[in-house]
């Protein structure tokens, strides 16, 4: 007798291997037995003619770091199928912290991750022990940060770390691993992360390549110097031995094109050479992150109340202008995609709501300012918690990474009230959109970018896949009519065609719609085999 059956679907195992027909019997919580059940009992069944059955859909860069910890708000990755999730992403995340950095980073973070008030963890042990005795909607993996360690060893300095910290650095990843983390990461264009250099990348992919880690990094540019900047990784990852994993792959900016397929081609010249390089990537030819970004690197040495503080001072002021005008030596946003191609997603005040959607273009004309004066202003006034939508590029571009075989799918979805349409639209957009309507790869091969694909890079052993034996995360949707609906516009629009999801056996969407079951677990890397497990 099995809990469940889903009968009469499509199954894709998240192989890329074409669609068989029959059937799943799910049981305690894992997929107990596939083939032809037609003859077995089961408690409850579900006639899946004409649908799809896929394997939970992995995001493999997600900022749910705190509101996984509210299923009532974190429901919307369940409602787009999605069963898993990796967090700590962009070296800037919730956990270690101490006493001392805490503080800061819950400023830092507002704006990327929310607030949900004080956090009740430090460690990394802390913060998954504290996940697993709450009820959460789905399934959490967890990164090493670049920045919380940087910080608990040097503060937000801006400078280099002396051979002593880069060794406390070094222990303080295995210490994050030997928890449960199942990789490190960086943002390279973030505050502290933007102040190392490539030893301390050396440093901390030391610490994670020990227990085969991976390197999940924002690259230190994703424009004019985007191929010098995957240059600096891959050479990391050629040093340590990690596993190099490159997030939102990007080249910003109408003047960049010429170097996206070179960019790709060098990741291949990499794998040639026996170093192991993926990348995943967002169906949009806009990105989004925090406004505060577009502030020169010093600008943000000794953290976000520094920061605030140079942002009243009009020398200083005057000088940010000047950079943002005239400087590519870093991630320079505004100079790559102009202050058109910038919108405002979401900000902290009732005052400035009205400026939510807007382009810094429209905001400036309305304020009657230029927009760098109006765009320094809005951080002084939102103390930085601002995020923003940039349009980087074109969609020819996008598809060419799409199609390349290493891609994998990552929303990087950020909450907010104006957000950008991938927080919700990202899987369906890549299987009704691409796989569907253009034709830019299979059914099969866009179920396998955001699966089995992604469960290899995290070494998971029995989820990713269709197989008896492994858990039972499970997503049953209509090829016909799986389509995003969250645009620019109007982004909270949740996607069609998804009809069911299970996790770990549970059944967590039913008719589209959430049957209020928290059924998610923390996905430990397991430190006796190196391989992630519950």
């Amino acid at each position: 007798m099995f809990d469940m059956i889903i009968k009469n679907g499509q199954v894709y195992d998240g192989s890329g291997n074409p669609s068989t027909k029959v059937d799943l019997g799910i049981k305690d919580g894992k997929i107990a037995e596939i083939g032809q059940l037609h003859l077995s009992k089961a408690e409850t069944e579900i006639d899946a003619e004409g649908l799809a059955v896929s394997p939970g859909f992995i995001d493999t860069h997600s900022h749910s770091d705190l509101l996984c910890t509210k299923p009532e708000i974190h429901k919307i990755r369940l409602l787009q199928g999605i069963t898993t999730e990796l967090h700590g992403q962009d070296g800037i995340s919730i956990a270690p912290v101490n006493s001392e950095t805490k503080p800061l980073w819950q400023e830092q973070l507002k704006a990327l991750d929310g607030d949900i008030g004080d956090w009740p963890w430090e460690s990394v042990e802390d913060y998954l022990t504290y996940l697993e005795n709450i009820p959460t909607a789905g399934n959490i993996m967890h990164l090493v940060p670049h920045g919380n360690v940087r910080t608990l060893v040097m503060g937000f300095e801006e400078r280099a770390a002396t051979e002593e910290e880069l060794e406390q650095m070094t222990e303080l990843v295995k210490k994050g691993m030997e928890e449960g983390a199942v990789g490190v990461s960086s943002g390279l264009i973030y505050p502290p992360n933007v102040y190392s250099n490539k030893e301390e990348l050396i440093a901390i992919c030391k610490g994670a390549a020990k227990y085969d880690g991976i390197f999940v990094v924002h690259i230190r540019n994703e424009s004019s110097k985007s191929l010098e900047a995957l240059d600096e990784v891959v050479g990391v990852a050629r040093q340590t031995g990690i596993r190099l994993h490159v997030s939102h792959f990007k080249v910003a900016g109408q003047y960049n094109r010429d170097k996206f397929k070179k960019f790709l081609e060098n990741i291949d010249k990499a794998r040639e050479e026996g170093i192991e390089v993926t990348f995943d990537q967002y169906p949009y030819t806009a990105g989004s992150t925090v406004f505060h970004s577009i502030l020169p690197p010093w600008m943000h040495s000794g953290g976000a109340k520094k920061m605030h503080e140079r942002l009243e001072d009009p020398t200083v002021r005057s000088q940010i202008k000047q950079e943002i005008k005239e400087n590519d030596s870093y991630e320079n946003w505004v100079y790559n995609c102009g202050w058109e191609n910038i919108f405002i997603n979401t900000v902290s005040t009732e005052e400035n709501k009205v400026f939510e959607g807007k382009s810094m273009t429209e905001i400036a004309k309305i304020r009657g300012q230029e927009p760098d004066e109006a765009a320094l202003d809005l951080l002084v006034e939102e103390k930085g918690a601002i995020t923003m939508t940039i349009h980087w590029g074109v969609e020819e571009d996008l598809i060419y990474g799409m199609k390349h075989p290493v891609q994998m799918v990552g929303s990087d979805g950020i909450f907010g009230s104006k957000p950008h349409p991938r927080l919700y639209g990202t899987f369906a957009r890549v299987l009704g959109r691409y796989a569907r309507d253009e034709g830019i790869f299979t059914l099969s091969e866009g179920i396998r970018k955001m699966t089995g694909a992604a469960a290899q890079l995290l070494r998971l052993k029995d989820r990713g896949y269709l197989r008896e034996g492994y858990w039972a995360d499970i997503v049953i949707f209509n090829p016909k009519t799986i389509s995003d609906n969250a645009t620019y516009e109007d982004p909270i629009q949740l996607p069609s065609g998804i009809s069911y999801v299970f996790v770990n056996g549970v059944l967590t969407v039913q008719e589209g719609k959430y049957t209020n079951e928290t059924a998610g677990k923390v996905l430990r890397r397991d430190s006796k085999t190196s391989k992630a497990t519950v």
